[in-house]
């Protein structure tokens, strides 16, 4: 539906404030209910915009797939050099030490929580994931195309690796409320990055 800009400003009103309780409580530990109060709306507003918690979550998903990989950082901005990806793995272990090892609504805690048999939440945060792996594998070529790494490459699998690395160490960072496991898996990640460099 086309919106007026008074009803997209109340729909991101709604998306924010979702992903801020969902930040706290998780998807299970959020209802509808608690994301029309923290937006301060009506039911009816609510219900005007999103027709079901799934309709909510699945916007909040596509919402957070927008966002920068690492908060305050340009969303996947010039990660052409192996400088830039340094600097990349940096910022995301220090926004997580500045958390505590806690979590934001990231695609990482949706994907971590919501159930596998919603098909269609799936394929959101598949394309959202896969949206995120074309990103970082765009830097990768250009720094193959520079002749900054090896011809022989992989770069889908160079870009895998790095999101999975990404991901997969937020996660187990979020669950023990330390950096260290995303430190660890970045700095592998940018290590077998760089056997590849020619």
């Amino acid at each position: 539906m086309a919106l007026t800009r008074k009803g997209q400003a109340t729909r991101e009103r709604i998306l924010q404030a979702a992903t801020e309780v969902i930040a706290r409580h998780g998807v299970a530990g959020t209802s509808n209910e608690d994301v029309r109060k923290a937006a301060g709306i009506s039911g009816s507003q609510l219900y005007h915009y999103f027709d079901s918690k799934q309709a909510l979550i699945r916007a909040v998903i596509t919402r957070q797939a927008e966002v920068p990989l690492v908060p305050g950082q340009p969303i996947m901005g010039a990660l052409d050099s192996f400088d830039a990806l340094q600097a990349w793995a940096d910022a995301a272990i220090e926004h997580q030490e500045h958390n505590s090892g806690r979590g934001d609504c990231t695609l990482t805690s949706l994907a971590g929580e919501l159930s596998p048999t919603d098909e269609q939440t799936r394929e959101d945060l598949c394309n959202a994931f896969q949206r995120w792996q074309s990103l970082l594998r765009n830097g990768l070529q250009a720094m193959h195309e520079r002749g900054d790494l090896r011809p022989e490459v992989d770069l889908d699998e160079l870009s895998m690796a790095m999101l999975a690395a990404l991901q997969g160490g937020s996660l187990l960072s979020q669950t023990l409320r330390t950096a260290e496991p995303l430190r660890a898996s970045m700095n592998a990640a940018l290590a077998y990055v760089r056997s590849f460099a020619a």
